[in-house]
């Protein structure tokens, strides 16, 4: 989980999820990345969670910030968004498996279920969705270009989000995982525009068919709506684990706002950091 002021009242929600709803909080670690030492940050885990098992590592944004191209979404152009390519460079060589997950999560279940999913000898778990049209999410000139319409040759590939993630440290360090990430992020800045989603396209290309799929209740993605205008989703139907806001509507700001939409009130109980201005108008 990345730790970035803009997105600190929603890290501090998906903690206090993650704590009260598995069977042993104090086996749960926590493992930030930070783009900078914010003292105030650390400070605010801290006498929240006094107990908390966590360590802070410095994402240094000079890896990423030559190979970011322009997206959809300023927000998605952020290097901290490119920090998950790094896990297995940044963590201790110790730490061999991790769930990776975004800032604007709910965890509604025991996190313990997730944790020991088997990976059956693959490098990354999480949620598919092979109904997903998946060529929207590369250009066109990507598809139509004969070399590089040929990546998907011999796998299946089905669309997953990377803001829920399984990944086993080990097999990706030895794979060279974050080298294919970024040879995939150069092809886009230097050579010939083929997506236009930040962080996401890259693990795509590398991963999708080739992961292990997860039950779809460990990832309520959506929940923010689209990425230009954050219009308000429902819930798809079924089992919840994880609830998702992903997209550009996150809960925080549309409940301040005074315009939440319905899943937003999901999220509301969780809310640890509410506004100044919230609270003198309550």
């Amino acid at each position: 989980m990345t730790l970035d002021a803009n997105y600190l009242r929603g890290t501090m929600a998906s903690v206090l999820s993650i704590l009260q709803h598995t069977s042993c909080p104090e086996n749960v670690s926590f493992h930030f990345l930070a783009a900078r030492s914010e003292p105030y940050i650390l400070s605010a885990i801290r006498s929240t969670f006094p107990y908390l098992d966590f360590h802070v590592y410095q994402f240094d944004s000079s890896l990423v910030r030559d190979r970011i191209s322009r997206s959809v979404r300023l927000a998605l152009d952020q290097p901290l968004n490119y920090a998950r390519i790094y896990l297995a460079d940044i963590l201790p060589l110790g730490v061999s498996r991790i769930i990776y997950l975004d800032s604007d999560v709910i965890v509604v279940d025991d996190i313990r279920a997730l944790w020991e999913v088997d990976l059956a000898g693959r490098v990354v778990a999480a949620p598919e969705y092979c109904h997903a049209n998946f060529t929207k999410y590369f250009t066109d000139a990507f598809w139509t270009h004969p070399a590089l319409s040929r990546t998907f040759l011999g796998r299946r590939p089905c669309y997953f989000n990377t803001g829920v993630m399984v990944i086993d440290v080990q097999r990706w360090r030895a794979g060279g995982y974050t080298r294919m990430l970024e040879f995939w992020m150069m092809v886009q800045k230097q050579r010939i525009r083929i997506y236009q989603l930040g962080s996401l396209p890259p693990f795509l290309l590398v991963l999708a068919g080739n992961i292990k799929a997860v039950d779809h209740r460990w990832n309520q993605h959506g929940l923010g709506g689209d990425n230009l205008e954050g219009r308000c989703r429902n819930l798809h139907p079924g089992p919840i684990s994880l609830l998702h806001w992903s997209g550009k509507g996150k809960p925080w700001l549309r409940l301040d706002s005074r315009k939440p939409c319905s899943v937003d009130h999901l999220w509301a109980p969780y809310d640890l950091y509410k506004s100044s201005s919230s609270s003198l108008e309550e």
